[in-house]
Formats: C-alpha cells, structure tokens, sequence
C-alpha cells in the first residue's frame, strides 16, 4: 500500500471515529436521572436565582440576581422575572409556556423572536430560543441561546446557557435557582 492511500485510509479511520463521537446532547441522555424535573412544579410559586454571564473568552463579566415567581393554569404558565445586574441595570422578562405533552413545550417573552422550544426528561430540561439581548449601551443583540436546566435537589436547579451569534460561542450563563 502506496504512503499517500495509508494516510487517506489513517484518514478516513480518524473521520469516522471522530464523527461517532460529534452526536448531540438531548434530554433523552438524562431520562432516568433523578430527582425528575417537571418545571410545571418546579416554576410555580416564588425563586431566586444568581448567575455570572461569561464573555467569548470565559472572563465572568456581568453578575446578576433575578427575583421570580411562577403560576400555571393546566398545561399554561406564566414565569415572572425581575433582573438586577452588577452594573447598575434593571430588567424584567415574562415568559409564557404551554405543553403540548409531559416532555414538549413552547415558550414566549417579548424579547424572543418567534417560539422557544423544549423538553424534558429526568433531571434536565432543554430549551431553544433566538434572543435580542439588551446591552449596557441600550442596544440589543441577536443571540441563539441553548438552555440547560439540571434539578439537583429539591430546591436547587442549575442552568448553563450557550449563547452564539453566527454559529459562534459569544458568551455563556450560568445561573443558580433556588425553590422558595
């Protein structure tokens, strides 16, 4: 065997090994962790939360608290949040969820455009959304935001969130929610 089909078998070897592991992440990875997330019980009535909001290169660059409350209605909630950040600013967000089933649901606020999707199962929740972000200079910015939510305890969720512009790692959350 020639030098130049060697490489491109070692290669091709490579490539597919590689490419076995690139499978994405779902909530279905999750399904028999405990204890079970059901955000309908977990998002109802008041949290807290802190979290940290990392630049593209991982420096922590804006600290935050958020007060919320949360109320259902079958299948329909509504989540309340008021933010406080490290520099002075204020913000609030109203989320809407509806489920179409125990694992699927939409959500809306003012600042996503068009429909958040998710799921759940076991002890983690994922959601899909485009934002338009608020900036300290007042401006907004389109980000693809990737939640993750993971129930540790009966009162403590962790989130960590992606966020991307243009297919690109721009920054990333990480938040701490405690059941009141």
């Amino acid at each position: 065997m020639s030098t130049r089909k060697k490489i491109a078998a070692i290669a091709s070897g490579l490539m597919l090994t590689l490419g076995g592991c690139s499978t994405a992440m779902t909530t279905k990875d999750y399904a028999a962790n405990t204890p079970k997330l059901d955000i309908r019980d977990y998002l109802n009535g008041p949290l807290e939360a802190s979290g940290i909001l990392f630049d593209y290169s991982g420096k922590a660059d804006l600290f935050f608290t958020v007060k919320m409350v949360g109320s259902w209605q079958g299948n329909v909630g509504t989540l309340k949040e008021d933010f406080v950040y490290s520099d002075g600013r204020k913000d609030q967000r109203t989320w809407t969820i509806t489920f179409q089933d125990d694992r699927t649901f939409t959500a809306t606020a003012h600042d996503v455009v068009g429909i958040a999707k998710g799921t759940q199962d076991g002890n983690a929740v994922n959601m899909s959304y485009v934002l338009d972000a608020k900036r300290a200079s007042g401006e907004t910015i389109r980000l693809t935001m990737d939640d993750w939510l993971f129930l540790m305890d009966e009162k403590t969720l962790i989130n960590r969130t992606s966020m991307k512009k243009y297919n690109i790692t721009v920054g990333e959350l990480v938040i701490t929610f405690k059941k009141l």
